[in-house]
């Protein structure tokens, strides 16, 4: 797996992906969208990672936003263009059949801040700054942003955020529950690692499920996501893990899951 703006490392079974772009605070352009897509086509496969960390390079951004330069001329029909493929990249990312975590150690602005919101988790660093400058530059947010971010933290403080363009501190993002947690800078990766370590202890199949049954369900009438979630649940009694997980606990002992 090999890229140029992107850097994977694995760790037992959890997987670290750094976007390395740094000399632009890891802006997002077209290869970085591409290399995204490309990457997660990969590693959803991959049986081996159970769990996976989004970081960025350096100290000071996780994702400042998009490369706004490379916009600076598009068409209209170009510039659909470019918010429909970053949007199908952000998708790939959540819908990985493991869990996401983004450790997100500086400015995670525009379509950094919608990187973010594409993942299960996030944890912050004390220093992380998040928003959606869009429209300071006459734009809106359109990498999965207005559609992301209500779901995340209520219609109005989105609205707020979206239509201001301010900067949110990693303490008013834990309060409005867009951050799960806030470390100190040294802590950040440490803290994603083993919280990614942990989750991929679990059984695999079994995250799997669960993780489709919150993001498919939480749009869903409640009848129906309690229907959607019945079906996973029987649905893993056609699997090993299922199996070794009760016998483990029946026989008092640690559990080793397959994935299978």
């Amino acid at each position: 797996m090999k890229f140029e703006t992107l850097e994977f490392t694995q760790e037992g079974h959890v997987g670290i992906l750094t976007i390395q772009r740094p000399q632009a605070l890891n802006a997002l352009n077209a290869q970085v969208l591409a290399e995204l897509t490309a990457f997660a086509k990969e590693i959803a496969v991959n049986k081996e990672i159970r769990a996976l960390v989004i970081t960025g390079a350096g100290e000071k951004a996780f994702v400042a936003g998009a490369d706004i330069k490379s916009m600076a001329d598009m068409t209209p029909a170009a510039a659909q263009a470019f918010s429909t493929t970053a949007q199908a990249a952000f998708n790939s990312i959540e819908n990985l059949p493991f869990a996401v975590i983004a450790a997100v150690n500086g400015f995670a602005l525009g379509g950094g801040c919608e990187l973010a919101l594409s993942c299960d988790i996030i944890i912050a660093s004390e220093k992380a700054k998040f928003g959606l400058p869009e429209v300071t530059l006459g734009l809106l947010p359109s990498f999965g942003g207005t559609q992301r971010l209500p779901r995340a933290v209520g219609l109005f403080k989105a609205r707020e955020m979206v239509f201001s363009g301010e900067f949110y501190s990693a303490q008013d993002c834990l309060r409005m529950g867009l951050v799960n947690k806030v470390t100190t800078p040294e802590e950040l990766l440490p803290e994603a690692k083993k919280l990614a370590a942990t989750i991929a202890s679990r059984a695999p199949i079994s995250v799997a499920k669960a993780k489709r049954s919150i993001n498919n369900g939480f749009e869903l009438p409640l009848e129906e996501g309690l229907k959607q979630e019945a079906v996973l649940f029987g649905e893993l009694f056609n699997t090993q893990d299922q199996k070794e997980g009760i016998g483990a606990f029946i026989e008092k002992r640690q559990p080793a899951f397959t994935g299978n």
